[in-house]
């Protein structure tokens, strides 16, 4: 098959799975959207959240947007690849390029806004934990969802039990959601027997507990870019002496 023919071969794999990525993603953020039960309605209940909180909201547009790139990235690797095509290829190492640029500006940008990130985060803890006190038992839509919200996560409001504490549902039943105890029974589930960490905490506590693998998952994407930029450059290059 020869060097030529086995980069082909790589760079057709390989875009073939950031184009089936891509439709994931795209798919993913599609329902984002479309999906009003989502846990991103939560935000769009809670009155005066903070200004900044409001762009999660756009998380759907995000994913849209990332999936859409990676589509056209797919594209046009799979294309220029088996069709020799240095049209394609040239603007697929412009646009990984950009993406690879722009995913280094993105994390710089988190690393230094790092703090700000915490206080907006306490300002939304803030919020939600008054929404709680204020419609959780009262509100069926906001109870809904926290109850979806806590059976899906298994965790208990944002911080902790103490977030129900003054809501009308603790106020009429002087108990706790059932999510906030093991194993309890609507009757029993009162501020002695609520121990399950809050919701806040627990993604937290996976964020931190997986940092490693994040970053490993961060620093294989790099290099799986850096490849492909590489291989696309070299598939350009062959393909231009050929055609002299």
């Amino acid at each position: 098959m020869g060097c030529f023919g086995f980069l082909k071969v790589m760079m057709f794999a390989f875009n073939g799975i950031i184009f089936l990525a891509g439709a994931a993603i795209l798919g993913v953020g599609i329902w984002v959207k479309v999906d009003s039960g989502s846990i991103l309605g939560l935000l769009k209940g809670i009155k005066d959240v903070p200004a900044e909180m409001n762009q999660i909201l756009n998380v759907g547009y995000l994913l849209i947007a990332v999936g859409a790139v990676l589509l056209i990235i797919g594209f046009l690797g799979c294309c220029g690849a088996m069709k020799e095509s240095r049209c394609m290829l040239l603007l697929f190492f412009v646009i990984v390029l950009v993406v690879f640029i722009a995913e280094v500006a993105g994390a710089v940008v988190i690393l230094v806004f790092k703090p700000l990130a915490g206080e907006l985060i306490e300002k939304l803890g803030t919020k939600v934990v008054q929404n709680i006190k204020k419609d959780y038992g009262e509100n069926v839509d906001v109870t809904a969802l926290w109850n979806a919200t806590m059976d899906t996560l298994k965790c208990c409001g944002f911080y902790n039990y103490t977030d129900f504490t003054g809501s009308p549902f603790e106020i009429r039943t002087h108990l706790y959601p059932q999510q906030c105890c093991h194993g309890a029974v609507f009757s029993s589930c009162n501020d002695t027997s609520a121990t399950i960490t809050g919701c806040f905490p627990k993604f937290k506590q996976l964020i931190d507990e997986n940092t490693i693998g994040i970053v490993a998952v961060a620093l294989g994407i790099a290099a799986l870019e850096i490849l492909a930029m590489v291989v696309s450059m070299t598939l350009y290059c062959i393909i231009g002496s050929k055609s002299d």
